[in-house]
């Protein structure tokens, strides 16, 4: 009989090998607008498991992708090969100062494992009920507090993870001779091609490494083009005594967008924004005369913060003021359900995919970034919804217009991120490339940068076998697969 990969998985997972048209039809569907139908699901059991897909997948050149949550919005999780499902990987164990975690595990369960410690783990992605540690890697996400906290990569102490030769690594920690190339790669970076940003999940995160010790910090945001990451230590804090949360309102974008600058001086642990058409749909009453809104929030020194706080607005308005947790905890479900309240607002035909949604900008720039999504509505008749990380200069844009028109999608992704580009910003802030964004990075980290990421890529996976056409592609998938 001759040997096929099906045969080939079946004798050498303990876990589970799916390949009928259910389990394909399932896993050919993200969070995103992309579906790709693959030809093998496994649902590894363990940590072999994953080594010999691996060593399979390189033997019958077949991708291998893996999946969390299935939360990510531009297709990270999607290939035509095997899909790997990371479900099994449910190891917690909570230390003082960190929790060692299997990338299956939802942030969710996490969250309520670590409340009943009096912990918490700071990076909050609105769709963390659902999405897992590992998605949470794979873009390096962030949230509201990585204004303080920081994002998945300066939350992180540790990774095992399986590369692309089916090795199990551990970094910090094992010191081969292939991870001190990464090194030597990371030192010729040409650091004036790197996004002036807060948070940035584009491309390798080669400009964070500067020892060897910083070499794992690569493998975050990958989105699994490095190597499948099973188990990290994760830095954890205490949860804060005390919070106070101001909603401040204005009269446009770019008054609200310019109050950040002055705003941020006062170090708030959040300052997110909301426009206007999100909260009609949440049906809060914050006053009609105002057409965006910046939610802030602060953590220590309370009332000192308070006073400077008040002394930064000049062109908002106060219209909330509350330290009472709960209704604190209300209101940021409320902001962290702007995707679901904007879509309530968009006919299903007209809601553009996620392409242009995730860009961030140096702060004095968010103006800008507002002025451009406007022009682009004018030249294209299209119209949009904001909401997003002000603080950070990452701004979530929701476009409504034909979604059918992939031809316009593809001019406006172009123009978009050319000008934030310009402003030094960066194509995605916490959502990862995926398939709407990948073919741009050459173009934002310029070619010397894009041909050091390749160097990268060809170290951890010679083969290119680890979610192909993700970060490092010579394919255009922006509009391919919707």
């Amino acid at each position: 009989m001759k040997k096929t990969i099906f045969t080939t998985l079946e004798n050498k997972i303990e876990g589970e090998v799916h390949y009928s048209k259910y389990f394909k039809e399932f896993y050919s569907l993200d969070a995103s607008s992309y579906q790709i139908i693959p030809k093998i699901i496994v649902i590894p059991k363990n940590d072999s498991d994953v080594i010999n897909t691996i060593k399979i997948a390189r033997e019958f050149k077949m991708g291998v992708t893996p999946r969390g949550g299935g939360t990510g919005l531009v297709g990270s999780a999607l290939n035509k090969g095997i899909i790997l499902d990371m479900k099994n990987f449910n190891l917690c164990k909570i230390r003082k100062t960190h929790v060692k975690v299997g990338t299956g595990i939802t942030k969710g369960f996490l969250d309520k494992k670590l409340k009943k410690h009096g912990k918490f783990f700071p990076p909050n992605p609105s769709i963390g009920m659902f999405c897992t540690i590992g998605g949470m890697l794979g873009n390096n996400s962030s949230g509201s507090r990585s204004l303080k906290y920081g994002s998945m990569i300066d939350n992180v102490s540790e990774i095992t993870f399986i590369d692309g030769r089916g090795k199990k690594i551990i970094l910090p920690g094992d010191e081969n001779q292939y991870v001190k190339k990464i090194l030597k790669i990371a030192k010729k970076i040409d650091k004036s091609k790197i996004p002036k940003v807060t948070k940035n999940s584009s491309g390798y995160r080669l400009d964070k490494v500067e020892k060897l010790s910083d070499i794992y910090k690569t493998i975050i945001g990958s989105e699994g083009t490095l190597g499948i990451i099973l188990s990290v230590k994760l830095k954890i804090k205490d949860i804060p005594k005390q919070r106070v949360l101001f909603i401040t309102g204005y009269n446009s974008e770019r008054d609200a967008s310019e109050e950040c600058i002055s705003i941020i001086k006062t170090k708030p642990t959040a300052l997110e924004y909301v426009d206007r058409n999100t909260i009609k749909k949440v049906n809060l009453e914050l006053g009609e005369k105002f057409k965006s809104f910046l939610f802030v929030e602060y953590d220590s020194e309370i009332q000192s913060k308070k006073s400077r706080f008040k002394d930064s607005i000049n062109k908002g308005e106060i219209i909330k003021e509350t330290k009472k947790e709960e209704e604190i905890s209300q209101w940021w479900r409320y902001r962290d359900s702007s995707l679901h309240y904007s879509l309530k607002s968009i006919k299903k035909e007209q809601q553009i995919p996620h392409v242009i949604e995730d860009a961030a900008v140096p702060l004095e720039k968010l103006p800008a970034l507002f002025e451009t999504v406007n022009k682009i509505n004018k030249r294209y008749n299209t119209k949009s919804i904001a909401y997003g990380h002000a603080g950070n200069g990452n701004i979530h844009v929701r476009l409504i217009a034909d979604r059918k028109n992939t031809k316009m999608i593809k001019k406006i992704a172009i123009e978009y991120f050319d000008e934030i580009i310009k402003m030094r910003g960066t194509i995605t802030a916490e959502h990862g490339d995926g398939l709407a964004r990948s073919e741009f990075i050459k173009k934002q980290y310029g070619p010397k940068n894009y041909r050091l990421f390749t160097e990268v890529k060809k170290i951890f996976d010679p083969c290119n076998i680890l979610n192909p056409d993700k970060i490092i592609t010579d394919h255009s998938t922006v509009i391919k697969n919707m």
